[in-house]
């Protein structure tokens, strides 16, 4: 899928994060002929550590770019001349968003913007924004900026006149063994006895890097424009997270932290009536034109979903038992998960 990158230029917002790392790694090994391969991020310290791993002579076509996506004059100087935008950039922790929501707002908002308006005016042809199952009925700022983030990209189709240029949007959740996800919260507390979990009940969706990867490089290539793409993904149970990392510890309840949800939901009933199955993804489409559905099933051999249907972690059909959860973090969490 990935070779068709060959002869691109591609520049990623936030590339310095989990997931950055993982997609240049991936583009890099499947396209040694890629033109550009451009890191957008703000902190200099993560951009020289990551050229530790990419050595420049090694990948000539590695470019490290020092901006902000709040800085609109930086964000169009360093889309000249690019092919392919995913954008990553985001300030993601829900209670620092509580804290300073604006801050939260100018990045995850006006950030975007800025990156819809240099694409059009840059020449860009595919953009693809990455979401939350925070956006989706959201009840904390980040998932609040995060579903204003993807109505600006998927209304960015909208004017796009003549140009060349779709944007997508994807979304998905927790990301295994991401930087402030739970699992290496429990790991570095592993042995001591005692794992805080937040309520008993509570339930997430699952996707490793490599998945979330997979899903951003298909849209670049199957992409239509104006869809947001939801993957099929399994569930756990947090106490079942807990018990593979450590099944001799003892459960503390602390109670769940303010703008948190029980279960965490991708696609609400609201949305079935614009919502298709993609066999492997769901592609939630821009309401109130039944034709452009139809038109979508149509190119994609995709089947529009039940009236009321909806995506939630905690109805979900699919879940990850305590060995399934074990086995992926020993496969897909840094480090070595056997030893201390």
């Amino acid at each position: 899928m990935t070779d068709g990158l060959n002869g691109k230029s591609i520049l990623v917002t936030g590339g310095t994060g989990s997931f950055g790392k993982a997609f240049v790694r991936r583009v890099l090994d499947a396209n040694p002929n890629v033109r550009r391969l451009v890191i957008y991020s703000r902190d200099e310290l993560k951009q020289f550590e990551m050229q530790q791993v990419f050595p420049i002579d090694r990948y000539p076509g590695l470019r490290f770019f020092i901006g902000d996506v709040r800085d609109e004059a930086r964000v169009r100087r360093a889309l000249e001349g690019i092919d392919i935008v995913v954008h990553a950039a985001a300030l993601k922790q829900v209670p620092a968003a509580e804290y300073n929501p604006f801050e939260c707002i100018k990045t995850n908002v006006m950030g975007a913007q800025n990156v819809i308006e240099a694409a059009l005016d840059a020449g860009v042809q595919r953009v693809v924004a990455l979401s939350t199952d925070k956006a989706a009925a959201p009840v904390n700022l980040y998932g609040a900026t995060k579903l204003c983030s993807d109505k600006l990209f998927i209304a960015a189709n909208n004017i796009r006149g003549n140009r060349d240029i779709r944007f997508s949007v994807v979304r998905y959740g927790n990301v295994m063994g991401s930087r402030g996800s739970v699992i290496p919260f429990f790991i570095a507390r592993r042995g001591g006895g005692v794992l805080p979990i937040t309520d008993p009940a509570m339930t997430r969706f699952n996707i490793s890097l490599e998945e979330g990867v997979d899903m951003v490089l298909w849209a670049i290539e199957q992409a239509s424009g104006g869809e947001i793409l939801v993957p099929k993904i399994p569930s756990y149970r947090i106490t079942d997270v807990a018990t593979a990392v450590d099944a001799d510890a003892r459960h503390d309840i602390v109670g769940i932290r303010p703008g948190e949800k029980i279960h965490e939901e991708m696609i609400t009933s609201s949305d079935s009536p614009n919502t298709v199955d993609l066999g492997r993804y769901y592609a939630i489409l821009p309401p109130g034109d039944e034709r452009i559905v139809s038109d979508y099933c149509d190119r994609h051999g995709a089947q529009l979903v039940d009236p009321g249907f909806s995506y939630n972690s905690g109805d979900n059909p699919d879940f990850l038992s305590v060995e399934q959860i074990r086995d992926l973090i020993a496969r897909h969490v840094e480090g070595d998960f056997g030893g201390d």
